[in-house]
């Protein structure tokens, strides 16, 4: 791993144990998004540069070139957003000997009758593909980020397990209920009870969360679960709505995309909520997730 995180990608240190599959579960292998101005630290180009070639890239060859990079940090020290995703992606296509896209099918898309999910979209339903925007910095105009001739109208080389999926909203509600249900869809079993309370319960430590975050204080009133943050006090002193909705009970978990497609679900109230949106990046300002979720809070009690 890196001597200085900031420092020279050739200048490393022994990593103080091996990453563990609970590392790649909870984000904390040792790297992961760095975000810093282009050309200020060298780990955050490399890994730039290798989330750039992500598409073209078959499996194999993505963690090769990722794991010719150094840590970021020790396994287990901090938590760090994305990456983590993707390893979990190519560790499940070894396992299952076929390929990520396959396996999510077969596992659970499939069992919860999730017929519009996958990695790309096929020729017969590219229509029905939302156009996706975002703003123009130079000029600030909305303008289009990704139409339906781009990138998921084609089978990706390598299935990014950290942003790949296209969905709707239907099959969104499906995958949402189940883990609501504690693992079941119509009364069929999906996912064992014990795993979906391993996926929703918190699993970092105070010490995690210290040196953790987009920001100080990013994990003040949330914690992280597999893949999803988890509300850990209700008082809302940290960031919003990437965390979680300002009203959700404490034990309410889910994550929110780049595009604004969020959803979460809050067990307390008995209650799914999924908004979908497609304008990149989605501010944490932006009014209309604010409305959203408040508005319904608020419906609970009318």
């Amino acid at each position: 791993m890196l001597a200085d995180p900031g420092g020279p990608l050739e200048e490393t240190v022994p990593a103080e144990r091996p990453v563990t599959l609970r590392d790649l579960l909870t984000f904390t292998l040792g790297t992961g998004i760095v975000a810093a101005e282009p050309g200020t630290i060298p780990i955050a180009d490399a890994l730039s540069a290798l989330q750039g070639e992500e598409p073209g890239l078959p499996p194999d060859e993505w963690i090769r070139r990722l794991g010719a990079l150094p840590l970021v940090c020790q396994p287990g020290e901090r938590w760090m957003y994305h990456t983590a995703a993707n390893v979990t992606g190519v560790l499940i296509a070894r396992a299952t000997g076929m390929s990520f896209g396959d396996a999510l099918r077969e596992r659970i898309c499939e069992p919860l009758g999730m017929k519009d999910t996958a990695f790309s979209v096929a020729g017969e339903n590219i229509s029905r593909l939302a156009t996706a925007y975002q703003r123009d910095d130079a000029t600030g105009e909305i303008v289009v980020e990704d139409g339906p001739d781009g990138y998921w109208s084609r089978p990706p080389a390598f299935e990014d397990g950290g942003g790949g999926l296209v969905s709707t909203a239907s099959d969104y509600l499906a995958f949402a209920s189940a883990l609501l249900a504690g693992g079941t869809r119509h009364g069929e079993r999906v996912l064992a009870r014990p795993s979906v309370t391993l996926m929703t319960s918190d699993h970092l430590t105070p010490a995690q969360k210290a040196v953790s975050g987009f920001q100080p204080g990013y994990f003040d009133d949330i914690g992280w679960g597999f893949g999803m943050s988890v509300r850990t006090r209700r008082t809302h002193l940290g960031p919003w709505p990437v965390s979680c909705p300002p009203p959700a009970s404490v034990g309410s978990y889910g994550w929110p995309g780049i595009y604004g497609t969020g959803w979460y679900n809050d067990p307390a109230e008995d209650m799914t909520t999924i908004l979908m949106i497609q304008r990149a990046p989605a501010p944490a300002g932006l009014p209309i997730l604010f409305d959203f979720w408040t508005a319904a809070y608020q419906a609970i009690d009318d």
